[in-house]
């Protein structure tokens, strides 16, 4: 896992880049609803470390991570190759 990128979801949180499948805006009826079905399993992680959420980070191991951050912010952080742990 030494050459492993990880990407910031906010609040000191990462998540492996390779995982990502998509990361989504959290106002469409369906992205709720995936939400809801997940809720009480092991596969939703909530990293907005209490604030709203604005983006859900999809894996390919189909976890939902909620991040308070907007989606954006977070194809950003994926997309450049200098973004490291500190999502500077």
């Amino acid at each position: 896992m030494a050459g492993t990128r990880l990407v910031n979801v906010g609040h000191g949180n990462v998540v492996v880049a390779s995982r990502i499948v998509a990361i989504v805006a959290l106002d469409s009826l369906p992205v709720k609803r995936l939400i809801e079905g997940a809720k009480g399993s092991l596969k939703l992680v909530d990293a907005t470390n209490g604030r709203r959420t604005r983006a859900v980070v999809v894996t390919e191991s189909d976890h939902l991570i909620l991040s308070s951050l907007e989606p954006a912010t977070l194809a950003q952080r994926l997309a450049s190759p200098e973004r490291n742990l500190a999502g500077e």
